[in-house]
């Protein structure tokens, strides 16, 4: 029987997880560490980095990992890089399990931008309230543009100040729904959107209350990863796997 490594912290890798529980497989699912009350899963859990491609590498030898699924979020793009690189270094197989990035509809006013000072960019000189929708990671980069107004939602509550002099911050977690998506927007007076080409449904609905709303949203594209095998669905993967 194959043993397996799932990096997770999506949608997607619990679905996995369940799939693979449920299979009766041999594996462990990876956080990131980063959500300090992850949502529990129904197989081994490990929490925290590896150390870059030599740690990683390091722990499929160890640990004897036969097969690695990548279901990290589509931003994670050092993980992933790291993963391709430490599969290639002890010859484990990969799949990437990824949801497909959004795409626009009739209505969309978006504005694709390749990075985040792109993003701070198309936000323009006058002040504009703006829902910022980027996870708390790369908030500092808008420290760049601090005549905006931004309104944060967050897994966590911060337990440090916000690294932006006008912002607020809701604490939330999804699956979201428009009507609660067009309702947030509304009662904070939102003019305009940033947000992450993450695709899937969980974080989907503030797009569609965008369009209804007639708002402007300046989408991050996906970075770039190196060259791998993909999966859209579980069972790609479970088949893969030969389970």
């Amino acid at each position: 029987m194959p043993r397996i490594l799932l990096l997770g912290g999506t949608t997607e890798a619990a679905r996995m997880a369940r799939a693979l529980a449920e299979a009766g497989a041999d594996a462990v699912y990876s956080y990131a560490g980063r959500t300090e009350a992850p949502v529990a899963q129904p197989l081994p859990v490990r929490t925290g980095g590896f150390g870059g491609v030599a740690g990683l590498a390091g722990y499929l030898r160890a640990e004897g990992i036969t097969h690695l699924i990548d279901a990290t979020h589509p931003f994670a793009a050092q993980m992933s890089r790291n993963a391709v690189a430490a599969c290639a270094a002890t010859g484990t197989p990969l799949i990437a399990l990824e949801r497909e990035p959004w795409q626009a509809d009739k209505g969309d006013l978006w504005t694709h931008v390749p990075d985040l000072p792109a993003a701070v960019a198309a936000l323009g000189q006058a002040p504009r309230r703006v829902f910022l929708a980027i996870g708390r990671q790369n908030l500092s980069a808008f420290a760049a543009a601090p005549q905006h107004h931004y309104l944060l939602r967050l897994v966590d509550p911060p337990t440090e100040a916000l690294p932006l002099p006008d912002a607020e911050a809701v604490i939330a977690r999804g699956p979201f729904t428009v009507e609660g998506d067009r309702a947030l927007l509304r009662d904070h007076r939102i003019e305009m959107i940033v947000a992450k080409n993450a695709g899937g449904a969980g974080a989907e609905a503030k797009l569609t209350a965008a369009r209804e709303l007639g708002l402007p949203v300046v989408l991050i594209d996906r970075p770039q990863v190196p060259e791998r095998r993909v999966a859209r669905t579980v069972a790609e993967v479970m088949a893969w796997l030969d389970l």
